[in-house]
């Protein structure tokens, strides 16, 4: 399939051979959506035509392998989703799991729904606005995160949203136990927390894909002041 009109010669490739193994039996979804991260998310500048190339091992399965630290019926809220990575892509692979896609803008928030709508996912549900709008509305078990802020930044933002127990799960590059080093001073004083860098999908997606965990280990995340999965909010095309 071509894809990226504005780029000529943006090809997305076939996915690759152990992506069957990854998905099971939701490879057909995960490949409807990259086609539509290829074609409107191109179009509507939610990715770059020069990733479209490599969508497979450096987006979508580089998400994916982050299911392997979701237990069975895992409650995730995805801070800034973007165009759906990795909060969709978890939501499509795991259908057990209850992912909110939480992103503040119209844009994006349009383009979420109408995956949502195409990939039939009901246990996915887009919210647009900020995440520390959400703080007192949404308690959840993990947050993910991918390329959204620093993580001091990030943790002051996802560590309100989390029960007792529960996990920031942000993606990160090669730099990752550097920004922890950096960051745990100011994250610690957030709320109690211990953290750590855990490389996840080896032999699945090279390089493995490295996430910083932050699990909290106190009560303190804001009660929701509303009850909870309570009316999907949809930004309205203009």
């Amino acid at each position: 399939m071509t894809a990226g009109a504005e780029e000529p010669g943006a090809v997305l490739p076939e996915p690759p051979v152990g992506a069957a193994e990854i998905f099971g039996d939701s490879l057909p979804k995960a490949r409807r959506y990259a086609e539509l991260l290829a074609d409107d998310g191109v179009r509507r500048g939610l990715i770059g035509p020069r990733e479209v190339p490599r969508l497979w091992e450096r987006h979508i399965i580089n998400c994916a392998v982050v299911e392997e630290l979701l237990p069975e019926g895992a409650e995730i809220v995805d801070i800034g989703s973007g165009a759906g990575l990795p909060g969709l892509v978890l939501g499509l692979l795991r259908p057990d799991i209850r992912m909110v896609l939480l992103e503040p803008l119209l844009r994006r928030t349009v383009f979420l729904d109408e995956a949502v709508e195409i990939l039939e996912l009901p246990n996915v549900e887009v919210r647009r606005g900020r995440a520390e709008e959400a703080h007192g509305d949404l308690l959840t078990d993990f947050v993910t995160a991918r390329a959204v802020a620093p993580l001091p930044r990030l943790a002051g933002w996802a560590l309100p949203l989390l029960r007792k127990g529960g996990s920031l799960l942000a993606l990160k590059g090669e730099q990752a136990e550097v920004e922890l080093a950096a960051a745990e001073q100011d994250v610690s004083k957030l709320r109690p927390n211990v953290s750590d860098v855990i490389r996840v999908g080896r032999g699945k997606v090279d390089p493995a894909t490295t996430v910083v965990r932050v699990t909290v280990t106190s009560d303190g995340g804001s009660p929701p002041s509303k009850a909870r999965g309570g009316k999907k909010k949809r930004g309205r095309k203009r």
